[in-house]
């Protein structure tokens, strides 16, 4: 049996495993290969992870908060992991860790249309926020990222703009503050932070520098937080007219991006979509 697995703290509510379990029955794979979760604390992943080879795993999802460290324990890396700072996907092949990248892929294939040439605005600095603001700067956006702590933002904005595309990018990403946020007209939101849970007690507009007000026919919302039910943020969103694209959409693209790198094979889709969607 080929075993896979999503790593992260906490990891009960992931989709991951009812998803990708799906994409391996749909593809003939069911009797063959196993998805599950594993929840794992921060302070063990090097040593936990290292060892899941000689338990059969051949590859890892890895989610909050060990992105960062996803990179760090592998050998090799595909280009975008290692310009974005950040893992996402580990294989395990010939007693070597191979990290990749499909957040920034994902987050691209789930948009609505390309970015090119629009204003976004990014808000979190996690690997997530990486992933996002590398996408879409490659993409040709104009890329502007907030973070409650402004050091974080500033911090991926230098490491950013110097990889990959050095000055060209440098002139379409910069670090905002509030004040910055509130005047300006986004074309793009990514909300990469963790404010907005379906079941959150906390208005998320008081969390955000961002008003309900800029989220408008013109805007598209990319939320990545994803429950149970649809997240304040894009019932907000989507009430006033804008495009939305929930976290459970670009789980499934990122998903489908892991799927193909660990078998070589065309993800399912529409079964991916309907069986994270039903949990």
């Amino acid at each position: 049996m080929k075993r896979l697995a999503v790593l992260g703290q906490p990891i009960s509510h992931s989709r991951s495993p009812a998803m990708q379990s799906a994409a391996l029955e749909a593809l003939g794979l069911g009797a063959e290969w196993s998805y599950e979760a594993i929840e794992m604390p921060p302070a063990d992943f090097a040593e936990l992870t290292r060892a899941l080879p000689t338990e059969g795993f051949v590859g890892a999802n890895v989610t909050i908060p060990h992105k960062e460290a996803a990179l760090e324990i592998a050998e090799d890396a595909s280009p975008a992991a290692t310009e974005i700072g950040a893992a996402n996907t580990l294989s395990f092949l010939d007693d070597r860790v191979r990290a990749d990248n499909t957040d920034a892929p994902g987050l691209i294939a789930a948009l609505p249309g390309p970015p090119s040439g629009k204003r976004a605005l990014v808000l979190g600095a996690g690997g997530s926020a990486r992933a996002a603001v590398w996408a879409l700067t490659r993409q040709g956006a104009r890329v502007e990222v907030w973070n409650r702590t402004a050091e974080r933002a500033d911090e991926i904005v230098r490491d950013l703009a110097r990889s990959g595309e050095g000055t060209e990018a440098e002139g379409r990403l910069a670090p905002v503050s509030a004040d910055q946020v509130r005047a300006a007209a986004y074309d793009l939101v990514v909300n990469c932070t963790a404010v907005g849970l379906p079941d959150a007690a906390e208005d998320p507009f008081d969390q955000l520098p961002l008003g309900p007000e800029q989220l408008g026919p013109e805007t598209t919302l990319v939320d990545l937080v994803y429950g149970g039910a649809e997240t304040r943020l894009v019932g907000e969103a989507r009430s006033r007219g804008a495009l939305t694209v929930d976290g459970l959409e670009v789980l499934v693209r990122q998903g489908a991006e892991s799927l193909r790198i660990w078998t070589g094979l065309e993800p399912p889709l529409d079964v991916m979509r309907d069986a994270a969607r039903s949990g």
